[in-house]
């Protein structure tokens, strides 16, 4: 039996980063504040919140996407785990920084 790699998981959540209230972004799974683009290291595969690391992901690199839009690298401050979101800069709901995403794109700290 073929397991999904992929859970919805859109709940809102309060950034351990800069403690901003984020809200659910409505049709896929938010995982990453919009304002300093910050996550927790939660999930093994998307929506599935089985790690057990709990660290906070910091950005440290963005790359455009023909079909994605723009990707984030996300590096784990407690594991060191390189994790890739895509941005939610087109949400209409709390769209991400997309000055921040573009800063990102040159420097690549991976």
């Amino acid at each position: 039996m073929e397991t999904k790699r992929f859970r919805k998981n859109d709940s809102g959540f309060v950034c351990a980063n800069c403690g901003l209230e984020v809200e659910p972004l409505g049709y896929s799974s938010r995982n990453h504040c919009p304002r300093c683009l910050c996550s927790l290291h939660l999930d093994n595969n998307p929506g599935d919140r089985a790690s057990g690391c709990g660290g906070i992901m910091d950005p440290v690199y963005a790359y455009p996407d023909p079909k994605k839009g723009y990707v984030i690298v996300q590096k784990c401050r407690k594991c060191g785990a390189v994790k890739k979101n895509k941005a939610a800069t087109e949400a209409s709901v709390q769209p991400d920084d997309i000055d921040k995403i573009i800063k990102l794109t040159v420097v690549d700290n991976r």
